[in-house]
């Protein structure tokens, strides 16, 4: 377990080579770049194991699934490297679920926010709740979603994308994101995702290791250039963050 002083990320792995890379932060599983770094890290670690033939990538609690960056850590942003280098934390995430050799079910139970839809996009197979909504709020802090635009068009099109990302103040039912191909099935409640996880993942498990990496890397075909594409995004977040507007708006959320 990697743990910072407030939130973690662990994998534990079964004996039939079932890895779950969990995450948790208390304000509702946002990511500060500690957490991003450490959760980039435990997907590659378990790719390259031997003994793990599929990840479940899941938050834990029973709520947000993840509410996207750390307002809190946005605001100590001073200039424009460093507001590229907390992006590209995304970025790294997005990248090691790319190239993971190994198959990524998303587990998503509660609603996902800003980077969390990015999360929810970077699976490779993403299992959902019915209170799963989505949201891409980056507009309303000056911002824009431009690191996790390239996994979320990927799903859903760039209408879709363009929609969700142009209505920020509004949640979008997870049926929508079922319908718009982020979310592969939802689920009445935790307890019904949990089975239907836990399902596919045996099932994935027992298959031939070596069809299901050559799998990943069809399922990931077009996107090789996206270490530079998503760093460049960084770069334009990192830019944006130190605007007045931004300040201001993150100020005002933190203070409600």
């Amino acid at each position: 377990m990697s743990t910072t002083d407030k939130g973690s990320v662990s994998c534990s792995i079964t004996t039939n080579g079932i890895a779950r890379v969990s995450f948790y932060h208390p304000a509702q599983n946002s990511l500060p770049s500690s957490l991003l770094a450490n959760l980039a890290d435990e997907i590659l670690k378990a790719g390259d194991n031997e003994g793990v033939n599929v990840i479940v990538l899941q938050s834990l609690g029973e709520r947000t699934f993840c509410a996207g960056a750390s307002f809190e850590e946005l605001l100590q942003i001073k200039d424009k490297e460093a507001g590229a280098r907390f992006f590209f934390g995304f970025a790294k995430v997005i990248n090691a679920c790319r190239t993971c050799k190994k198959i990524i079910i998303g587990r998503v139970q509660g609603k996902a926010v800003g980077g969390g839809v990015g999360l929810a996009a970077a699976a490779d197979y993403c299992l959902a709740t019915e209170a799963a909504a989505i949201k891409l709020s980056e507009l309303t802090i000056g911002i824009g979603p431009f690191v996790i635009s390239p996994v979320v068009s990927r799903k859903i099109g760039v209408s879709a994308f363009s929609h969700l990302s142009i209505c920020a103040t509004e949640f979008l039912p997870s049926q929508w994101a079922k319908e718009k191909g982020l979310y592969n099935e939802v689920h009445q409640d935790i307890t019904a995702l949990d089975t239907a996880v836990a399902t596919l993942a045996e099932k994935l498990a027992s298959y031939n290791p070596a069809a299901l990496t050559a799998l990943k890397a069809t399922l990931w075909e077009g996107t090789e250039n996206w270490n530079e594409l998503l760093a460049q995004r960084a770069a334009i977040s990192g830019e944006l963050v130190l605007s007045q507007f931004t300040q201001q708006a993150l100020n005002s959320f933190l203070k409600r």
